[in-house]
């Protein structure tokens, strides 16, 4: 993930100066910052699909056993006290080749928090089982997951925070100059942004076969 995109959750808009502000904004002359200690909820790239084949060792289209996608992801955050935590559900869409007979098709699940961008927190791994009655080529199922993060963690600094918001008048030398581009202020930013991210739990011949495919 890109934890430029998510800073400060960030989106920092441009808005006119003297703008109502939204309850959690940061406001200051010209800049607008909607951030909260939740984190962004996203399914990483390659991780929202899974190939099964029969024998496992094979990638032949003709030995595809079930093939799964991880689809609906919605996530309800908690933003109280000191650990702040995020509920996440998905469905899992399911289809297989051999329709013959009922199957139970255990497929393995992971969510991460990742802080800053590079850092992982927590990994969880889950399983979730789909259902295939006889005769039946679809099948559909849901899952969930949590995500914690200390609220500690995720709060900018005092003094950071001051110098996001500290006004800026019209033509001033330093007006136009995003905060962001100074180090220190980009690097506390990075280090309080925290993503919670869920997807399947691939071998790497799995990973290289979503890649490649």
């Amino acid at each position: 993930m890109n934890a430029a995109k998510s800073i400060l959750s960030i989106t920092l808009g441009l808005m006119a100066a003297g703008c109502a502000t939204k309850t959690g904004e940061i406001s200051a002359e010209g800049i607008t910052a909607i951030r909260t200690a939740c984190p962004t909820v996203a399914v990483p790239a390659a991780t929202g699909d899974i190939t099964l084949f029969n024998p496992p060792t094979s990638e032949d289209q003709s030995a595809l056993d079930v093939s799964a996608t991880l689809t609906r992801v919605r996530s309800t955050c908690s933003d109280v006290g000191d650990d702040v935590s995020t509920a996440i559900t998905f469905d899992v869409q399911a289809r297989r080749a051999n329709v013959q007979g009922a199957r139970d098709v255990v497929i393995p699940y992971f969510v991460t928090v990742l802080q800053g961008g590079t850092v992982v927190v927590s990994k969880r791994i889950s399983r979730v089982s789909v259902h295939f009655d006889d005769g039946q080529a679809r099948a559909s199922t849901s899952g969930q997951a949590t995500a914690n993060v200390l609220r500690s963690a995720a709060t900018l600094p005092p003094d950071i925070r001051k110098q996001l918001t500290r006004p800026r008048k019209a033509g001033n030398e330093d007006a136009a100059i995003d905060p962001l581009a100074r180090p220190n202020i980009r690097a506390a930013v990075q280090r309080a942004t925290f993503e919670a991210l869920v997807g399947f739990q691939l071998t790497t011949e799995q990973l290289k076969y979503n890649a490649t495919r």
